[in-house]
């Protein structure tokens, strides 16, 4: 890079806040870049050398980040303990846990929990079951609401105007079976807030059904999302809504919520 285009891209970093770089260096961190040096944090953050060393300086002091011995970092346990504080993280596993270990119980499948952050699903917990499917989710992944059992409960029972929104936008495709017609997307929300449960099947991967059911907090508001998720080929629909639907009631009376007359 010549010095004119260092300098305006100096420019454009300095113009950014401070709250704005602070975010940006904790952002560089990713599922799939959990350890950056600080060069790497600079061009991940797009902030100069100085400006990236500062700011990481101040974040491990903090807490919010480590250094390891070879002089990378990665997020500290500063930021586990105040993402403990979040309601829809590590709280709602805390009082989900045992509900959720109870599903896999009754199941041995694999069971997760879910949150929806915009268009997206944001998995708080993960139990691995014996079957073996192609979906491989990690707390914290994020898939599309559309093609999951747990995205389609929390679309389903969203706003009307996020339901319009996430209709009026494409839809990605993973899979041959991936829903990509809103107007179907749309009947199959329908079905979910009749019948209670979203059943996903082989929209993620060929060989993977998942089904799921709302969990919903004191005021009935619907805020996460239980799921199994099983073989296509070996799955008995019929069986597994009952116990998952159990699992979500649990959850729900542990939050705080009453059920008036039949709500999911």
């Amino acid at each position: 890079m010549d010095r004119p285009a260092l300098a305006a891209s100096a420019r454009s970093a300095n113009a950014r806040s401070a709250p704005d770089r602070l975010l940006a260096v904790l952002a560089a961190f990713d599922h799939t870049h959990p350890a950056l040096s600080l060069s790497d944090i600079s061009r991940r953050a797009g902030l100069t050398l100085s400006t990236a060393h500062r700011l990481v300086a101040a974040l491990t002091d903090w807490g919010a980040l480590e250094r390891d011995g070879s002089g990378t970092y990665h997020v500290g346990l500063r930021l586990w303990e105040v993402a403990a504080l979040a309601p829809r993280g590590l709280a709602l596993r805390q009082v989900a846990l045992p509900y959720l270990e109870d599903l896999y119980e009754a199941t041995h499948e694999n069971v997760q929990l879910a949150v929806r952050d915009g268009h997206e699903v944001v998995y708080t917990e993960w139990l691995s079951g014996r079957s073996a499917v192609g979906v491989h989710i990690r707390v914290g992944a994020r898939w599309p609401l559309h093609v999951t059992g747990v995205g389609l409960v929390l679309l389903a029972h969203g706003v009307p105007e996020l339901q319009e929104a996430y209709c009026a936008r494409p839809l990605t495709s993973y899979t041959a079976h991936t829903i990509t017609d809103p107007v179907r997307l749309r009947r199959m929300l329908a079905e979910v807030r009749r019948t209670g449960v979203a059943v996903s099947s082989r929209q993620v991967t060929d060989d993977a059904l998942s089904v799921a059911a709302p969990v919903r907090g004191p005021d009935g508001a619907v805020t996460a999302a239980v799921s199994v998720v099983v073989p296509h080929a070996h799955a008995q629909v019929p069986v597994l809504a009952p116990a998952v639907r159990l699992a979500a009631r649990g959850i729900s009376r542990a939050l705080g919520w009453q059920p008036q007359g039949r709500q999911d």
